[in-house]
């Protein structure tokens, strides 16, 4: 891995497989530098308008690093390589499951108070934070500051997104008062039990214990209540089932767009029905679905569909991957069986009651 300081006129630089030039690297220090890069300046500049010292914020960015492996990372991230056996095998085993069933009764009176507040149940929250961190147990190794400065200023396509994390992140480890260099988290810059980015950290991080601080890195009551106020800001509708299996043809119809996810449902019943698919009978000829189509082995039977409701869709605004949804569907409906709930409690074709905490 690169590892270049973003400051100095003299960068330190330790080369190791990636076959940059020491000629690359110090230009990307150089153009780190708060005082000479003009992004980093004007970064800097907006955020001292807001009210934060430039000292602090030139003394924050002088410490960022380049980390080459951070932009190798986001280029290879599993929703994008894996199928989904294979993806499903990361988030599905008996530890997981076992621990999730655990967090949820070390935690039960946070958990009870997020599901009547927000609406959301037990088993979705924790599912989402096993899926993101084993339930806190891995919250990411990468510096926040490097992985988040190397991606607004380096990243080829997505710069300016993470320039707004990163002014993000600032002001957060500014307002709790914290070194921005001591901070870890995700590859990508994500945090604490949650791995919220620091946009959605500000938007919807709570402090749900009260004690005056939005800690996400270290407590899991804060991280439980901001998970269910995330879903409940994004729409979540309380009681409403997530998705319905189906029946299909031997591979995908083309005529029907699969796993859009992080959209709306946009196709009708009657469009499904009409490409050859099996709708529930209970819904209307108009009813708004987000198919997703799983190749779950080679051969006859090959595919699985799922059709995701309302519910189905916020999930992917946490992360947009159909694959991601349904490993925290799976999982929460593991943890409810393991429990004592029905299997597939959150599909609609089963009429098991709601979980109760």
């Amino acid at each position: 891995m690169t590892v270049t300081r973003f400051h100095g006129s003299t960068p330190l630089a330790v080369i190791a497989g990636v076959g940059l030039s020491l000629l690359t690297l110090t230009a990307a220090a150089t153009d780190f530098d708060p005082r000479k890069h003009e992004g980093a300046r004007s970064l800097v500049d907006e955020l001292v308008d807001q009210g934060i010292e430039r000292e602090w914020l030139e003394g924050a960015m002088g410490e960022a690093v380049y980390r080459q492996g951070v932009l190798d990372a986001m280029a290879g991230a599993a929703e994008r390589r894996l199928t989904w056996p294979e993806y499903r095998a990361i988030f599905l085993d008996a530890s997981r499951i076992a621990n999730g069933v655990a967090f949820i009764e070390a935690h039960r009176p946070a958990f009870e108070k997020a599901e009547a507040e927000y609406g959301v149940p037990p088993a979705v929250i924790a599912a989402i934070i096993g899926v993101e961190t084993r339930y806190g147990g891995v919250t990411g190794h990468h510096r926040v500051l490097d992985s988040l400065a190397t991606l607004a200023f380096h990243h080829p396509h997505r710069g300016r997104f993470f320039r707004g994390e990163l002014a993000a992140f600032l002001e957060i480890a500014h307002e709790q008062e914290q070194a921005p260099g001591s901070l870890t988290g995700s590859y990508a810059g994500a945090m604490g039990y949650p791995q919220f980015i620091p946009t959605s950290y500000r938007a919807y991080a709570v402090d749900f214990d009260g004690d005056g601080l939005r800690d996400l890195w270290t407590n899991p009551v804060d991280a439980i209540g901001s998970v269910a106020n995330y879903f409940a800001e994004h729409g979540w509708r309380p009681g409403e089932p997530l998705y319905h299996e189906a029946e299909g043809p031997a591979t995908p119809p083309d005529r029907i767009d699969f796993n859009r996810a992080a959209r709306p449902p946009a196709v009708t019943a009657a469009e499904l029905a009409a490409a050859g698919l099996e709708v529930p009978d209970s819904l209307a000829d108009d009813h708004r679905l987000l198919p997703v189509s799983l190749e779950v082995e080679d051969g006859e039977d090959a595919w699985r569909y799922v059709l995701g409701e309302h519910n189905f869709y916020v999930i992917t605004r946490y992360n947009h991957s159909h694959l991601y949804a349904m490993a925290v569907i799976e999982l929460a409906e593991a943890i409810g069986e393991a429990r004592g709930l029905e299997a597939h409690w959150l599909d609609a074709t089963d009429t098991t009651p709601e979980e109760a905490p």
